[in-house]
């Protein structure tokens, strides 16, 4: 066999093998799981998933940052389709939003327990929050200045309230529509900055 196609096959079953890790964990978390469980839900052996990751944590590890990996590549090819400066920040948080849909109670219950795959997520949510700043400054008008550093300290607080649960008990909002309402009060204080503050 061409050792091309073959490291491709390789390739295309770990991201197989990602994907049914990625769709259990955000619909059932993950901790109470054992390597075992997991390959029988995804029907292969052990030593199949122990080829994507040698250990437990080191496989829950590599899911997780799998998952907020292609999030985040989805949400900048959203981002990319939208051309006003301000209708970015709303696109941007929007795409956030439908991508954090389908995690469960479960997902940031063991994401917010095992530190490493915490770690993942709080640097995601950093760059989340930096990339808010960048847009809000994108759309900044002349004479209507904003706080990009401000709102995008804001938003990293909202989003880390509403992935940690905080948010909806507040508010009784689920996390999507928490984000777009995020959304709306950022892109609504852009859009009305004072002139000449």
């Amino acid at each position: 066999m061409d050792a091309g196609l073959k490291v491709n096959r390789h390739s295309a079953r770990r991201d197989e093998l990602l994907n049914g890790l990625i769709e259990i964990f955000l619909a059932e978390g993950f901790a109470s799981f054992s390597v075992e469980d997991l390959a029988v839900r995804l029907q292969c052996s052990k030593s199949t998933l122990y080829a994507v990751a040698p250990s437990k944590e080191q496989l829950i590890t590599a899911v997780v940052r799998a998952f907020f990996r292609r999030a985040a590549e989805r949400v900048e090819a959203r981002l990319a389709a939208e051309n006003d400066p301000i209708g970015r920040i709303g696109v941007y948080l929007d795409a956030i939003a439908t991508e954090l849909a389908p995690a469960s109670a479960a997902f940031y219950a063991d994401l917010d327990a095992f530190a490493p795959a915490r770690e993942i997520y709080s640097r995601n949510t950093a760059i989340a929050a930096g990339r808010v700043q960048d847009l809000v400054r994108d759309a900044e008008r002349p004479g209507r200045p904003v706080d990009a550093v401000f709102i995008g300290a804001v938003a990293a607080q909202v989003m880390e309230s509403i992935q940690q649960g905080q948010m909806q008990a507040l508010t009784s909002l689920d996390d999507a529509v928490a984000y777009r309402a995020l959304a709306d009060l950022i892109v609504a204080g852009v859009a009305g900055a004072p002139k000449g503050r």
